[in-house]
C-alpha cells in the first residue's frame, strides 16, 4: 500500500499521538558498530519521544533479500523495517517486495527547505530506497606483522600478494567487490570492469585470480568479522566497511590500519517491506522521517565514520560523541582517502547478482 503525503503524516502522527497500545517494531540492520550508531543517532531517541513503541534490532541485513522471498512464500511477513544495500533494494523493487516511496512526500526537506529528493540527489538509486549513509568497503591490515619487516601494503593488489605480504585474508563470501578487485589487480581497468565481468570469460578470470589466495582467506559474512580477526590476530589482512575499522583503530586502539586505495563507494539504507498493517506502516513511516532527517543523519556521524547521504548534514558533522575527536578525516569521501575510488554499480549487480552468487558458491565448494 502505497500512502498519500496526507494519510501518512495524519495518521502517523494521530497513532503515535494518541495510541496507548504498546508496539514492537522489528528493524534489520547490519550489527555490531553500525546497529550501535543508529540506535544512538535515532533509535534511542524515538523511543524517548514514543514511549509505546519498543524498536527490536535483528541483525540479519545480509540476508535480506532471500529472507524477505521466504516470508513472502510463508505468507508471514514480520519485519518492519530493513537496512538494505541499494543492489538488494532495486532487486526487492523488482519483484515487489519493497515499497515504491514519493521521498518529497515522506521525508522532511532540508532546513532551508530543499526538497528531500535534491537533498540526497544521487543516492536515490531506487523507487524503494531511502538512502541513510555513505561508506565503502575495502582493507584493513596489522601493522604489526614480523613477517612483513617493516613494510606495509600501499595498493590493493597487495592483498594477493602473499610473498610480500604473508598471512591469512578475510574477504566477504559473496561475490561483490571480491570479483571487481581481482579483475582490477589482473590487469583490467577499472572502466572495463564490468564489461569483462558481463562475460563468462570475465567471470573465470576473476574466480582464477581469486584461486591464487583462496587457500590463505577465511570468509566472512558479518561486518564485525573482520575487525574481530584482525584483533585477534586471525588474519593480518581483510576486507569490510570502513567504519568497522573506525571502531576497531579509534575506539579499540588495535595496531591496524586502512587501506584506501580502491575503496570501493556504496549507499546504504531504508526499504519497508510491502505487505505491512496499516498501523504498522503509519508508524514505520514516522520513524523512517525522523531518522532521516538533517540532524539524525549527521547524529549518526558521531558514532561511526560513515558521511550523511544528505547534503545537508554533512556541514552539522563534527567531533565523535565520545573520542573528540574530528570526524570529516575519518570519511571515506575525504580528499587524503579518497584518491582511488572504486564506483559500485548497483544495477549491473541487481540483474547479475542471482546468477553470479550461484557460480560464486560452486567456485567455493570446489
Amino acid at each position: 500500500m502505497k500512502l498519500t503525503k496526507l494519510s501518512t503524516l495524519v495518521l502517523g502522527c494521530i497513532f503515535i499521538a494518541n495510541s496507548s497500545q504498546a508496539m514492537d517494531l522489528t528493524v534489520v540492520s547490519w550489527g555490531g558498530a553500525y546497529s550501535k550508531s543508529q540506535i544512538n543517532a535515532y533509535h534511542d531517541p524515538y523511543m524517548e519521544l514514543n514511549p509505546d513503541i519498543t524498536i527490536i534490532h535483528d541483525e540479519s541485513s545480509a540476508e535480506a533479500v532471500a529472507k524477505l522471498r521466504a516470508m513472502r512464500e510463508a505468507g508471514n511477513l514480520t519485519w518492519d523495517l530493513v537496512d538494505a544495500v541499494p543492489a538488494d533494494a532495486i532487486r526487492l523493487c523488482d519483484e515487489g517486495l519493497a515499497m515504491e516511496v514519493d521521498v518529497d512526500e515522506i521525508l522532511e526537506p532540508a532546513p532551508d527547505g530543499t526538497p528531500a529528493s535534491e537533498d540526497f540527489g544521487a543516492s536515490l538509486v531506487s523507487e524503494c530506497f531511502i538512502p541513510q549513509i555513505v561508506y565503502s568497503t575495502t582493507f584493513g591490515f596489522r601493522t604489526d606483522v614480523e613477517s612483513w619487516n617493516g613494510n606495509e601494503p600501499d595498493d590493493v593488489c597487495d592483498v594477493f600478494d602473499l610473498e610480500a605480504f604473508p598471512g591469512k585474508r578475510s574477504l566477504e563470501k559473496r561475490p561483490i567487490n571480491n570479483m571487481e578487485w581481482a579483475l582490477l589487480c589482473d590487469g583490467v581497468a577499472k572502466e572495463d570492469i564490468y564489461d569483462v565481468l558481463e562475460t563468462e570469460e570475465g567471470q573465470n578470470r576473476a574466480l582464477a585470480k581469486l584461486d591464487t589466495i583462496k587457500d590463505d582467506i577465511i570468509w566472512w559474512s558479518a561486518g564485525a568479522d573482520t575487525p574481530q580477526w584482525l584483533a585477534d590476530g586471525e588474519v593480518v589482512f581483510g576486507s569490510t566497511y570502513n567504519g568497522r575499522f573506525f571502531a576497531l583503530i579509534e575506539e579499540e586502539e588495535q595496531p591496524v590500519k586502512i587501506l584506501w586505495d580502491a575503496q570501493v563507494f556504496e549507499y546504504d539504507g531504508w526499504i519497508i517491506p510491502t505487505g505491512l498493517p496499516e498501523d504498522r506502516l503509519a508508524v514505520v513511516m514516522d520513524l523512517v522521517r525522523f531518522a532521516t532527517d538533517t540532524q539524525r543523519l549527521a547524529d549518526q556521524a558521531k558514532y561511526i565514520s560513515y558521511g550523511p547521504a544528505r547534503a545537508s548534514s554533512n556541514a552539522l558533522v563534527g567531533q565523535h560523541a565520545t573520542l573528540g575527536i574530528d570526524m570529516a578525516p575519518h570519511m571515506p569521501g575525504h580528499p587524503d582517502n579518497a584518491y582511488n575510488v572504486f564506483y559500485f554499480n548497483y544495477d549491473w549487480w541487481a540483474d547479475y547478482r542471482d546468477d553470479l552468487d550461484a557460480k560464486f558458491q560452486a567456485w567455493l565448494a570446489n
